[in-house]
């Protein structure tokens, strides 16, 4: 069950992606961010109702950590994506986010078999792969992305190893928690730059947020049952569905790295499912 709540948060978070760096190519990155965290706390104060959660103090303040770390984590992808390419930002972002939770996983946490192990070490193979860039031969390389990429992926594993400490008990409330914070972070700056919105990007800005904080909720509880080091890995597998919506919506097609990409994944998650 934890294989597949992670599973399709990677593929959540993948399409949350997508449509945040569509968001800021057209308008400001903290607009961007501001607005999707906006969204991303309507939906976890609905869920709230029916998930409810008893925090301590403790947990909201890992919640509010993470909320400085995400969403400087997230600006940073969404300005990676908005000035790079897919290609380069992506892989740097979801090796980096994967890299750092499961090293502490395997070192300060339950240490995973060696079937597993082997298929984390697959499945890391299969990120990259996977992000490799698309086929298009004339597509020029810009490396323009690559420090926001970097500082993305750093951020993001730490968001991931600091969200994984809070107690089951809490529910949602560190999500919430984490929410404010971003808010508070981005929503002045926000404010002051709101003539740069449009009302033709806040649909793909809400559809963003809302699919982020989804796959934030799937993340707590994936790695609320399960080892980090595991949860970790998948959820990082997220470029396949950013991959597979730009084939769609932009018409670009995969490269056959790419398709080894996608094998190496099925091959990692195969023995991470079936470790024992």
């Amino acid at each position: 069950m934890v294989i597949g709540i992670s599973l399709i948060a990677a593929l959540i978070y993948g399409a949350a992606d997508f449509f945040g760096g569509v968001a800021s190519k057209r308008t400001n990155t903290i607009v961007v961010v501001a607005l999707s965290q906006a969204v991303g706390l309507a939906v976890v104060t609905f869920t709230l109702l029916f998930l409810p959660g008893t925090p301590t103090r403790g947990d909201l303040a890992y919640g509010l950590v993470c909320g400085v770390i995400g969403a400087g984590a997230v600006a940073l992808l969404y300005r990676g994506l908005a000035i790079g390419t897919m290609g380069v930002v992506s892989p740097i972002t979801a090796v980096f986010a994967a890299i750092l939770p499961v090293g502490f996983g395997v070192f300060f946490g339950g240490r995973p078999p060696p079937v597993a192990l082997v298929g984390i070490g697959v499945a890391l193979v299969a990120v990259v792969g996977i992000s490799a860039g698309t086929s298009d031969s004339s597509a020029p390389r810009n490396m323009r992305g690559v420090p926001a990429a970097l500082g993305a992926g750093i951020a993001f594993g730490l968001f991931f190893i600091v969200l994984a400490h809070t107690r089951s008990a809490a529910g949602l409330w560190p999500l919430a928690s984490a929410r404010v914070a971003s808010l508070v972070i981005f929503g002045l700056p926000a404010l002051r730059l709101r003539t740069a919105l449009t009302r033709a990007v806040v649909p793909t800005i809400a559809l963003s947020g809302a699919l982020d904080m989804a796959a934030n909720i799937l993340y707590v509880i994936a790695v609320h049952r399960g080892l980090l080091a595991i949860v970790a890995v998948i959820i990082s597998l997220y470029p396949a569905s950013t991959v597979a919506l730009a084939a769609l919506t932009l018409r670009e097609r995969l490269a056959p790295v790419q398709w080894l990409g996608v094998a190496c994944a099925l091959v990692g998650i195969a023995l991470i499912t079936f470790a024992r």
